[in-house]
């Protein structure tokens, strides 16, 4: 019997490495079609009723007439696809939370949905790590300048250097595959590193009040809840050491925003980077753009050639279980995680 498969990648899970994960692990005889969606170049949006997904609900229902898996990273599992593919019965996203997925819809159907936890823990945690010495030790600001043609050599002035990793506190909000990561660079750097996350449970933990009055550093990694939204705000930042840097590359959830800028433009703040947004893209007349000592990039700490080959192979073993019948390793809709 053969299975059908319709490989929905896009430029950065690219189709090839999805069909050459499929057909390593999966038994049998399949028959992939592919679809090519346009992100990153075009980026995601709401779409539907589902977030962060590319808008392509036709073109998807066209492609899955007939088929029983998808594997993907951006389509949209909306109502409509749901409604418009009867065939469908296991939707996988390489991704480390189906975000681009109805659920609820997807349940009632009796489509079973997957996801790729930890595919880019790695890029994350070195990304981040990245950020906060970027920040620290104004990197960006000090390449502008040179490239200008501007030698500034009042950055060496005491007010204006920060301070070092070595001996420092840093403070992680959230502690899953990406925070471990970082804690354990970070403890190779000589830092002291305290950790809250009230999902989890670790020895030494602390409460995130104390976290913030000790953490001359801090770095999210929380998931974004409805219990995470703007976590971190106005009250929380004034609890950090004057001169403290602040790091997120989780989720634009997590953090207030205006709050963080006007620590920024006081000096409260020494610095902060960002990767993620309560808006993305960033939009023209944004406080975030003219904020001094900021550092930003654009949701890429995730994005590493080993990231996009471990979400292809998360997914792929996942269809091999599913085809096997035996029951999925990353099932979001556990109800229907045995075939």
């Amino acid at each position: 019997m053969t299975t059908r498969i319709l490989a929905a990648g896009d430029h950065f899970v690219e189709n090839r490495l999805l069909v050459d994960a499929l057909r390593r692990e999966v038994p049998g005889d399949v028959d992939i079609r592919e679809l090519t969606l346009p992100w990153p170049t075009v980026p995601f949006g709401r779409v539907g009723e589902v977030d962060e997904a590319s808008d392509v609900e036709a073109e998807l229902i066209e492609a899955l007439k007939g088929v029983e898996i998808c594997v993907t990273q951006m389509a949209p599992l909306t109502r409509r696809v749901l409604d418009a593919c009867p065939d469908l019965k296991l939707f996988c996203v390489s991704r480390g939370g189906p975000v681009n997925a109805n659920l609820e819809a997807a349940t009632k159907a009796g489509v079973a949905v997957t996801f790729a936890p930890g595919r880019n823990a790695v890029a994350t945690a070195e990304h981040t790590l990245a950020m906060l010495l970027a920040a620290t030790r104004r990197i960006p600001q000090t390449h502008a300048d040179l490239a200008g043609g501007v030698w500034r050599g009042d950055y060496y002035m005491y007010d204006k250097v920060g301070p070092e990793l070595e001996g420092s506190t840093v403070g992680l909000v959230g502690y899953g595959a990406i925070g471990r990561r970082v804690a354990r660079m970070l403890e190779g750097f000589g830092a002291e590193v305290l950790v809250f996350d009230p999902y989890v449970d670790i020895p030494g933990q602390v409460g995130l009040d104390e976290l913030l009055a000790r953490s001359r550093f801090l770095s999210l990694h929380a998931r974004a809840t409805p219990e995470t939204t703007r976590m971190i705000g106005a009250a929380q930042i004034a609890l950090m050491p004057a001169g403290s840097v602040l790091v997120n590359c989780a989720r634009g959830s997590l953090l207030d925003y205006d709050a963080l800028c006007a620590a920024l433009d006081s000096g409260h703040l020494f610095g902060a980077a960002l990767d993620v947004f309560p808006e993305e893209p960033i939009p023209a007349g944004s406080r975030l753009l003219t904020t001094p000592n900021l550092v930003m990039t654009p949701h890429l700490a995730g994005a590493s050639k080993e990231t996009a080959v471990k979400a292809a192979g998360i997914v792929a073993a996942d269809v091999a279980r599913y085809v096997r019948g035996e029951p999925l390793a990353h099932c979001a809709n556990p109800a229907l995680a045995t075939p």
